[in-house]
């Protein structure tokens, strides 16, 4: 007589990541929780109250913290706003295609996949000090000035793992991130 084989489910185990994640809401909190172990704050909109503030402050200041927005105007408004405040924070960028559904765009829609490919390319801001790129590699390469310059720049973005930007915001952002050189042309030469 056969013996019946149990099977047993392998549970993933997923990524777990110290820093608390600030997110808008408790539809991206069930999105990142679903990928990652992770502590979430939810702004809830722009309209941060002083208590959440509060709450973002200390863990700024104890575990760190990652901004991660959507990536549509409200989420970049947001972002700026907490980032003035917490200028030493990370940032992850999940590409605008990977959040929407319908009309809706939201990290609330990414696919676990997709957060934990944004988390695993944290950047960390370090202001305008570096002058490595300047607008002639972005006209060099198309990523400004052309019919196609915006789709670039958002492919590149996402492989950079710096988020969508027009074409002033993308150089910030490449100087402004420390990307190295290196890695912008080998990125650059995939599109």
């Amino acid at each position: 007589m056969l013996k019946r084989k149990t099977i047993r489910k392998v549970k993933r185990v997923k990524p777990r990541i110290e820093q608390v994640i600030v997110v808008e809401g408790r539809d991206d909190t069930a999105a990142i929780k679903a990928a990652i172990n992770a502590e979430t704050i939810e702004t809830h909109g722009f309209g941060i109250t002083e208590e959440t503030f509060s709450l973002i402050k200390k863990a700024y200041e104890g575990k760190g913290i990652i901004v991660f927005t959507d990536p549509d105007h409200a989420g970049e408004l947001i972002r700026k706003r907490i980032l003035e405040l917490f200028p030493e924070a990370g940032e992850a960028f999940l590409p605008r295609d990977e959040a929407t559904k319908g009309t809706n765009i939201g990290i609330e829609n990414a696919k676990p996949e997709s957060i934990i490919q944004a988390l695993s390319m944290v950047k960390f801001y370090e202001g305008e000090a570096s002058e490595e790129f300047s607008m002639d590699d972005l006209e060099a390469y198309n990523l400004t000035g052309s019919a196609n310059s915006k789709e670039k720049r958002e492919k590149l973005g996402k492989a950079l793992g710096i988020g969508y930007g027009n074409s002033k915001a993308f150089l910030r952002k490449l100087n402004g991130y420390g990307i190295r050189r290196q890695d912008f042309q080998e990125e650059v030469s995939k599109l």
